[in-house]
């Protein structure tokens, strides 16, 4: 977990370095950081309880949420409401290793105040007890106390590996 911890943080200084080089200006302190941190950590703590429709209530109208769903490119709050409902009914989600870092990013095409987020996921199978252990990292852009864009990164391969699936090498 060290290593995972000491890759995670390396990676985020590595992009922050490389947006700070592109005359972008960010700061982790701003007005609206406790209020969105707030929003986020009510967000988490929803799914943990199966409270989907407190997790939808975060979301500003006309949110999108990227990164869930399989294949699918895009969510609306709608279909996020969907997804996670079918969610909750078949797995507990209880998260852990959380790490919330507010952000405010000027001068960029990124400008705005976001919530970066890093944990494990461990969905336990309400009909069979297994469980699987998803680290995950979240990109939150919040205006006026709500979310306005999310996006999902998630170890899938863990996930697929867990349902059964394998993977092999090319043949040549």
């Amino acid at each position: 977990m060290k290593i995972f911890k000491t890759i995670l943080a390396s990676a985020f200084l590595l992009i922050l370095t490389t947006l700070l080089s592109m005359a972008q200006e960010v700061t982790l302190e701003f007005q609206n950081a406790a209020k969105a941190m707030e929003v986020a950590q009510t967000y988490v703590k929803a799914l943990q309880a199966g409270d989907v429709a407190t997790m939808n209530a975060q979301f500003a109208t006309g949110a999108m949420i990227y990164g869930l769903g399989g294949g699918l490119d895009s969510l609306t709050v709608a279909q996020h409401k969907e997804y996670y409902t079918n969610s909750t009914n078949q797995f507990k989600h209880s998260l852990s290793q959380e790490l919330y870092l507010p952000v405010k990013v000027t001068n960029n095409w990124n400008e705005g105040e976001w919530i970066l987020s890093w944990g494990t996921n461990t969905l336990t199978n309400k009909t069979s007890g297994k469980m699987i252990a998803v680290p995950y990292h979240t990109a939150s852009r919040m205006e006026n106390g709500k979310i306005t864009f999310m996006r999902y990164w998630y170890d899938m391969l863990n996930v697929l590996q867990t349902q059964g699936f394998k993977v092999t090498s090319p043949a040549n």
